[in-house]
C-alpha cells in the first residue's frame, strides 16, 4: 500500500469533484448561468454519480432554497442559524434532510424532471459510489484504493461544508448580504468561497470581482468557452427563485 499516493490521489479527486460541482451543478444547473454542451454534460453526469453520488435535481433544489431563504430559519444550512459545526460537519446531512421533504425538489427543481439515466443510473447513489470506489481499487490496489476513497469523501465533504459554513462566518463583506467572501477559501474551493459577491449576483458565471480574487472555476468556464463545450448566459436575477 503507498498511502502517499492514496492522499494525493485522494485530495485531487476532491478538488475534481469541487471543480466539476461549481462549474456544472452550481454555474450551470443551478443558476443557469452557463450552458454546457451535451459531450461535456454527460461526461460530468458520470464523474458526480462516481465520486459524490449526488443527484443533480436535489443539490439544485435546495441550493436555490438557499438563495431564496439565505440566512432565515428556512434556509438549508445556515451556520446563523444552525450553528458553524453544524454546518461545517453536516453538510451533507442537511442537504439530503432538505432534499428528501417532499417539498423542495418539486418547488425548486421543477425544470429539472429525472430522465431515464437518472432513473435508471444517477438516481442510485450507492450505485455510483460503489463504482467510483472499485475503479480507484482496480487501478491502485485495494489498499490504497481505499485510502483514495477515504481521503477523497472526507475532503470532498469537509470543502463543501467550509462554502457554508466559513462562507457565511468569516471574511469580507462587500455587498449587502450575510455571506462573506474569504480569499484562502476561494483557492480551496475553486471560487466557491467568494460567497459575498455569488449572493450579490448568484446568475453570473464569473465569482470574482475585484484584483487578488482567484476563481478556478471561471478560467475553467473560460477554457470550456474557447472549446465551445460552454455557453455563457444572461439572466436577471430571480432566476433562481423561479
Amino acid at each position: 500500500m503507498n498511502i502517499w499516493l492514496g492522499i494525493a490521489v485522494g485530495v485531487v479527486t476532491a478538488q475534481l469533484a469541487t471543480l466539476a460541482t461549481t462549474v456544472y451543478f452550481h454555474r450551470g444547473l443551478t443558476h443557469r448561468a452557463l450552458t454546457v454542451h451535451p459531450a461535456a454534460a454527460f461526461p460530468l453526469r458520470v464523474f458526480l454519480w462516481i465520486s459524490t453520488g449526488m443527484r443533480a435535481r436535489e443539490w439544485v433544489a435546495v441550493h436555490r432554497k438557499h438563495h431564496a431563504a439565505s440566512d432565515t430559519p428556512a434556509d438549508p444550512h445556515s451556520p446563523i442559524v444552525l450553528g458553524f459545526w453544524r454546518v461545517q460537519l453536516a453538510n451533507a446531512a442537511l442537504y439530503r434532510r432538505v432534499a428528501r421533504d417532499g417539498e423542495t425538489v418539486d418547488k425548486y427543481a421543477r425544470d429539472l424532471p429525472p430522465d431515464r439515466f437518472d432513473r435508471w443510473f444517477f438516481d442510485r447513489a450507492f450505485l455510483g459510489l460503489g463504482v467510483g470506489i472499485a475503479i480507484a481499487c482496480l487501478v491502485f490496489g485495494w489498499k490504497t484504493g481505499l485510502v483514495v476513497s477515504v481521503v477523497h469523501a472526507v475532503t470532498y465533504l469537509m470543502i463543501s461544508g467550509a462554502i457554508n459554513a466559513v462562507g457565511h462566518t468569516y471574511g469580507s463583506r462587500p455587498h449587502d448580504n450575510l455571506a462573506t467572501n474569504g480569499r484562502v477559501l476561494a483557492l480551496l474551493t475553486l471560487g466557491e468561497g467568494l460567497h459575498n459577491n455569488h449572493h450579490n449576483a448568484p446568475t453570473s458565471a464569473r465569482f470574482s470581482e475585484r484584483f487578488g480574487e482567484i476563481d478556478f472555476g471561471w478560467w475553467t468556464v473560460r477554457l470550456l468557452v474557447a472549446v465551445r463545450l460552454v455557453k455563457i448566459r444572461q439572466f436577471s436575477r430571480d432566476t433562481v427563485n423561479a
